[in-house]
C-alpha cells in the first residue's frame, strides 16, 4: 500500500517562504512523474507543479517564478520550495503522481496571512 505523507506547511506572512516535503512509502517514486497539488476552500484541487522522471519541471502560471519542485530519489521524497508567498496561495497542499494517482495523503495546510 502506497502512503504519501506531506509536511512543512504552516502560517507565514505575505512575501515569506516555506519548503514542503512529501515522503513516500510502498512505492519507488523515481519511477513516476510527480506533482504538487493544492486545494483552497471552496475550490477544486489544482496541479501547481510537476517534475518528470528525468527532472524536467513545469508550473502553473500562478506560481511560475515563485515555486520550485525537486525530488531526492535516494530519500524517496519530493519537495516544493515556495517563495514570495501570497494570500491566494493559502490552501492544503498534496503531492501525488501526475497520472494514475496513488491514494491521497492528508496534505499540509499553508496559510499566508499578515
Amino acid at each position: 500500500q502506497v502512503q504519501l505523507v506531506e509536511s512543512g506547511g504552516g502560517l507565514v506572512q505575505p512575501g515569506g517562504s516555506l519548503k514542503l516535503s512529501c515522503a513516500a512509502s510502498g512505492s519507488i517514486i523515481s519511477n513516476y512523474a510527480m506533482a504538487w497539488y493544492r486545494q483552497a476552500p471552496g475550490k477544486q484541487r489544482e496541479l501547481v507543479a510537476l517534475i518528470s522522471i528525468g527532472g524536467n519541471t513545469n508550473y502553473a502560471d500562478s506560481v511560475k517564478g515563485r515555486f520550485a519542485i525537486s525530488r531526492d530519489n535516494a530519500k524517496n521524497t519530493v519537495f516544493l520550495l515556495m517563495n514570495s508567498l501570497k494570500p491566494e496561495d493559502t490552501a492544503v497542499y498534496y503531492c501525488n503522481r501526475v497520472n494514475n494517482l496513488f491514494p491521497w495523503g492528508q496534505g499540509t495546510q499553508v496559510t499566508v496571512s499578515s
